[in-house]
């Protein structure tokens, strides 16, 4: 299989907002969005939500809450070692392809610092106390540093973080809930054990549906995951090639919707950690280089954005104060009068779906 042909940016652009349901909210289960763009991004407790508003017509916080209570969805650490929301079928499956991703992890940041500790025991004795509770991270290192006293309670706390597949448990992620993060591990929660043998192939093809045309470096970035260039390898006869305007070679599903680049695409509001902005090593089919300064912060926030012809052209942020909420939003270039007024609805909506209970609302939209 060679490379059929060059796809421009805006090209790219309109079949990730179709593949992202940012064209057009779709009318879907929630538990199928989920499973169609392979989990949402979940280091704020409220980021799931606000990316399924943006996805879904008529999305109410309560669908996506009664997941959480009755274990169809879930919260832990996956893809590139971070905070993701799944459904629990997918939480099984994605779990043990991404160990790797979750010990380099665990090497880069405390490896030093649990020298000389048997993995093994540590891991038995953390899933032997998460069994008895769920614990908090702080909860767990304290009980775990009694048997190495040697140890930080945060270095051993992420071992088991790192090496059990734990899952935060209710009341954190429910919307209008509040509380520290508890875990316990993803088996006993969900009553099933993780899947021995999780099919990568078939991961990266959900990845393609969900995110591409994508190159291999883009996977790698998505995932964490290394050296997946031998599996694309094995997968080309099935897929079609692509190159992008600097070269790269970049693979799809041959019946993927990559719709036309004049496609029309309505201004969005997107919420912080979106995936669109994480999923991707050249994220020019999105926002410009020169926008990454004012979205990623230096602490590792991905603020809310808004999308413009489908880019990022702003930031936005909710003001709560003596029953009023006001949607600010700072747009990074000059809007049309016809942009300021899609822009206005879509924030009179956003607004309607978190600040409902509040009794005045307004948006607010500073343009150059």
């Amino acid at each position: 299989m060679q490379p059929t042909g060059t796809l421009k940016s805006r090209a790219l652009n309109r079949a990730m907002l179709a593949r992202q349901m940012l064209l057009c909210r779709v009318k879907l289960p929630v538990l199928d969005v989920l499973e169609k763009v392979i989990g949402l991004q979940a280091q704020s407790p409220n980021a799931p939500y606000f990316a399924l508003w943006s996805r879904m017509e008529d999305f109410k916080q309560e669908q996506l809450s009664q997941l959480i209570l009755d274990r169809k969805a879930v919260r832990m650490a996956l893809m590139r070692s971070t905070l993701h929301l799944v459904s629990s079928s997918d939480a099984l499956q994605l779990r043990p392809w991404l160990q790797s991703v979750l010990e380099r992890s665990l090497n880069g940041s405390f490896g030093k610092q649990l020298n000389g500790v048997d993995r093994m025991q540590l891991v038995a004795l953390g899933r032997k106390l998460l069994a008895e509770k769920p614990m908090t991270s702080s909860e767990l290192g304290l009980r775990l540093q009694e048997h190495w006293p040697d140890c930080h309670p945060e270095a051993v706390a992420a071992a088991v973080r790192n090496l059990v597949p734990l899952v935060q448990v209710p009341p954190r992620g429910i919307w209008g809930e509040s509380g520290q993060a508890t875990h316990t591990s993803a088996d006993i929660w969900l009553g099933r054990p993780l899947d021995p043998m999780p099919n990568g192939e078939n991961l990266i093809r959900r990845y393609l549906a969900a995110f591409g045309p994508a190159s291999v470096r883009d996977i790698q970035a998505w995932s964490g995951l290394t050296g997946l260039r031998s599996i694309i390898d094995k997968l080309r006869p099935e897929l079609v090639a692509f190159r992008d305007e600097a070269g790269t070679e970049l693979f799809d599903l041959p019946d993927a919707p990559r719709p036309d680049a004049d496609t029309p695409a309505e201004p969005r509001l997107l919420g912080e950690f979106d995936n669109i902005l994480l999923s991707y090593a050249d994220r020019s089919r999105v926002m410009d280089a020169n926008c990454r300064s004012r979205v990623f912060t230096v602490n590792g926030i991905i603020r809310p954005t808004i999308l413009i012809d489908g880019y990022v052209a702003g930031t936005w942020s909710l003001k709560r104060e003596r029953g009023r909420t006001v949607l600010d939003v700072a747009a990074f270039v000059k809007l049309s009068p016809e942009e300021k007024e899609a822009l206005h609805r879509e924030g009179s909506r956003l607004l309607r779906f978190a600040a409902a209970e509040t009794l005045t609302q307004e948006v607010v939209i500073h343009s150059p």
